[in-house]
């Protein structure tokens, strides 16, 4: 066995080995390299090596997004570190556990003018659950602050950040081990006790409830709790794509059932408790519903954080949600509410009226996820970008068996598909990403990855522009807001998809697209991308009459 000679880069190893942290994503550098020889020297690690340190965190952080595992990234010192931040403030948000590991000068080389050099230590201080800033020589000290990061991250399942000093030389090896670690565990601070008996007095008396649930993993809530949710008249709950939730008495288009409601529909949908569970959430028409019309209750069921989303939070359950709906539906009483049926009556009616509106649509974006969605193959799992593509997919059918992936801890475009990659090279099932023009060419860099799966597919819906900005308010057709906000471009996927060597598709037209779709789809022999040229200027005014038909 190879080791890194120097004994700080030896403990790093052995303690990752000895928690059970398996996957490290490698951005190359020098001032690494001690870690770079421990980590692809021995295997107990998978490594990867990914350039671009952007790219790499999300990488590692789809990784990680699928495992519920941490993933480490291990980069040089200087300017690489902050290249992580994005992504780390993603698994801050998100829940992922995350773990960094960067490279640094000892001290006394801080700031006196040295190459490739900042201030590393607490670099991420406002958004890493734990700073664990080593000192050069391999120590006790120092064994318990990489213990405590690795525990942390686990735990409290987000990010963490190990600064470790290193000293020239760096590249000299040695055959044997000189350290001996010692392991630590961090004691884990019991929930206070819940008494359950008021709460469940005021869910059985409310005869208006909804349950609004963000974005989830898979199977996440047990069938048996979904049913009993979806068969209660008192319960309305609300389901987003990334939900990742199913029943037939759900209502997973929030913004087609909300978005033309009057003043008395808004009064008589105001619940008198509202339950919550997951993460952040897409609509922010259901946001602005629930700040201007607050329920009497906010209840959010998870076991770390609870946010005052909507400014009325009222009790944080620190439980799982299936403990939480044992409880509940172990004490529930019979209700006579038609609140849950009210609701249902209308949203079939909206899914009427959608289906004729779509019916007759020119080729947009709206009529290219009408079609994507139909079309994608069970059982796979779907990514989908920020920005419009999410906005998009909330108005759709998903069928059920596919899971449902997106960034929306801080909703940025900036990662996307690196994550869907990362997320991809961890499981046997086909991945589809869905992006827009704007995201995917700012994540480019994502492609220079020699780990996208034969089964990977990237369909690209290039408007050419950021036409979510023609949605929002503030469109004014003119030079200023055509290049400061949409950022419009002639740019194409075509020669970057040759110069990484995934198979390339273009359509230009619905008809295009139906006759592209079944060979796109059929095998999994390399990855792909479908590039669907939609047009510009008509997609704003196609979805604007999409909710009016909702009338």
């Amino acid at each position: 066995m190879i080791y890194p000679k120097i004994p700080l880069a030896q403990s790093v190893i052995e303690i990752f080995k000895a928690k059970g942290v398996q996957h490290i994503v490698i951005s190359p550098g020098s001032r690494n390299a001690p870690l770079t020889i421990g980590f692809t020297s021995n295997q107990d690690f998978q490594t990867y090596s990914i350039p671009d340190e952007r790219s790499a965190a999300f990488f590692a952080l789809g990784m990680a997004q699928q495992l519920q595992k941490p993933v480490a990234v291990v980069c040089t010192s200087g300017s690489a570190l902050l290249n992580y931040y994005p992504a780390l403030a993603e698994a801050f948000y998100s829940q992922i556990p995350f773990i960094v590991v960067s490279a640094d000068r000892p001290k006394d080389k801080i700031d006196i003018g040295d190459g490739q050099t900042i201030r590393q230590e607490n670099v991420f201080e406002n958004h890493s659950l734990y700073n664990a800033n080593l000192a050069e020589n391999a120590s006790k000290d120092n064994d318990a602050l990489i213990c405590n990061a690795i525990d942390i991250a686990i735990d409290k399942c987000g990010p963490v950040h190990i600064n470790v000093p290193f000293e020239e030389p760096l590249y000299q090896t040695v055959n044997e081990l000189q350290v001996s670690v010692n392991i630590t565990t961090l004691e884990k601070e019991p929930n206070e006790p819940i008494d359950f008996s008021e709460f469940l007095h005021t869910w059985n008396t409310a005869r208006k409830k909804i349950v609004l649930i963000g974005g989830m993993y898979p199977n996440a809530v047990e069938k048996q709790y979904i049913e009993a949710l979806g068969n209660d008249t008192s319960v309305l709950v609300l389901t987003e794509a990334t939900s990742n939730v199913h029943h037939n008495n759900f209502i997973n288009h929030i913004d087609t059932l909300i978005t033309t409601f009057s003043e008395e529909d808004f009064e008589n949908f105001k619940p008198e408790i509202l339950l919550t569970f997951g993460g952040m959430i897409v609509s922010k028409r259901i946001k602005a519903f629930f700040r201007k019309y607050k329920p009497k209750a906010h209840w959010h069921v998870d076991t770390l954080r609870a946010y005052d989303t909507f400014g009325v939070l009222s009790q944080h359950f620190k439980i799982d949600a299936n403990q939480f709906l044992k409880i509940v539906y172990q004490n529930t009483l019979p209700n006579n509410s038609n609140y849950q049926h009210e609701f249902l009556k209308i949203n079939a009616s909206r899914k009427i009226n959608a289906a004729q509106y779509l019916e007759h649509i020119p080729f947009s974006d709206l009529k290219v996820f009408e079609v994507l969605l139909k079309h994608l193959p069970h059982t796979i799992q779907l990514h989908i970008s920020n920005s419009s593509p999410i906005r998009y997919a909330q108005l759709f059918e998903i069928d059920s068996s596919i899971e449902v992936f997106c960034n929306r801890g801080t909703s940025g475009i900036d990662g996307c598909t690196s994550t869907a990659i990362g997320a991809a090279v961890t499981t046997s099932k086909p991945t589809v990403f869905i992006t827009g023009d704007i995201g995917f060419f700012y994540d480019s860099n994502a492609l220079w990855n020699n780990y996208i799966p034969h089964n990977f597919k990237l369909i690209l819906i290039n408007n050419r522009g950021g036409g979510i900005f023609r949605i929002l308010p503030g469109h004014t057709e003119n030079e200023v807001f055509n290049t400061y906000f949409e950022t419009q471009h002639t740019l194409t996927a075509e020669y970057l998809a040759k110069m990484y060597g995934l198979d390339y598709f273009s359509a230009q037209n619905l008809e295009d697209l139906q006759q592209t779709l079944p060979y796109f789809f059929e095998n999994n022999d390399a990855p792909k991308i479908l590039e669907i040229i939609t047009p510009t200027t008509i997609n704003d005014e196609v979805l604007l009459h999409f909710f009016e038909a909702m009338r």
